[in-house]
Formats: C-alpha cells, structure tokens, sequence
C-alpha cells in the first residue's frame, strides 16, 4: 500500500471491533489498537497512546522509536489536542510552535483527544516523516476508529 492508496477505514474499523469484541482487558486491547492501526497506515514512523495521568500524558502503548514520556497537557501538538478536546492534524510540525521533537524525523501529527463519558482518558498520537501527510479523509477515519476504542473502553468499564 502506498500513501495514494486509499485506506479501508471502514474495513480497519471492523478488524478493531472483531480484535478487541471478546477481550476485558484495557492493556491488551490498547495494544492491539496500536499495533492494528501502525501496520495498517503506510507512510507513518510512530503511533501511540498517551495516557492522562492528572495534569499531564504519560506514554503508554505505542510502535515507534522510543518516545517521550511526559507531556504537560497544553503542551506541544498532543498536550494542545488535550486541553481543547479537539483532534490536531499539522502539516509540519516545525510551523508548530511549542512543538516536542521525541523524533526528528517526524514532520507532520495527527492527535485525536480519546474521551469517555466526557472525561479526557489521553490521546492517540501519530506522526509521519513525510509533510502533510494527513488528509481530512484520515482525519474522519482515524477518528472513527477512536470512538469504536472509546466504545470499547466504555463497554469494559476502566482504561489503562
């Protein structure tokens, strides 16, 4: 797949769903989440969840380089995306002012606030070496994705 193949979303969003439809636990799951979603999005160098843990995100499961580890909320692209609730696409994450660089070669973001039961549970983070990498058509399914996981959350009562 290349990154002008278009992505299944719908059929990615099923394969979550048949994953994680029979397993209690937030870990596993959160796990699997990741590593469904970083082998299934071409072009993509890191892929995440940050947990939020009082006024800041701590790492949590993720495919990547090691990767910071504390962020304050309001901070950088994703503790930006926590504090208004509301998902980030950059298209250069240089222009970002604020911006944490974990990885260099990281150029443009997408974070996607996880809420449950309007409380901010963290934050899906994934980068890309390449500019712009992130269309508003990934921006929707990406999103989907995250609101199957908040279900799911939701469903088994806890998160990691």
């Amino acid at each position: 797949m290349t990154t002008t193949d278009p992505i299944d979303f719908d059929l990615l969003n099923a394969q979550l769903i048949a994953l994680t439809r029979d397993e209690p636990d937030a870990l596993a799951n959160s796990a699997n989440f990741v590593a469904l979603m970083y082998h299934a999005l071409p072009d993509i160098n890191w892929l995440g969840i940050y947990v939020r843990r009082d006024d800041e995100l701590v790492l949590g499961p993720f495919q990547g380089k090691p990767a910071c580890v504390h962020i304050p909320i309001g901070r950088g692209v994703c503790g930006t995306a926590a504090q208004s609730l509301e998902t980030l696409r950059v298209d250069n994450v240089n222009d970002f002012a604020g911006h944490i660089a974990c990885d260099v070669a990281s150029n443009s973001e997408i974070v996607v606030p996880l809420i449950c039961n309007g409380e901010l549970l963290g934050v899906l983070d994934i980068d890309s070496p390449s500019l712009a990498r992130f269309s508003e058509r990934d921006q929707q399914g990406i999103e989907k994705l995250c609101r199957s996981f908040e279900a799911l959350i939701e469903k088994t009562g806890y998160f990691i």
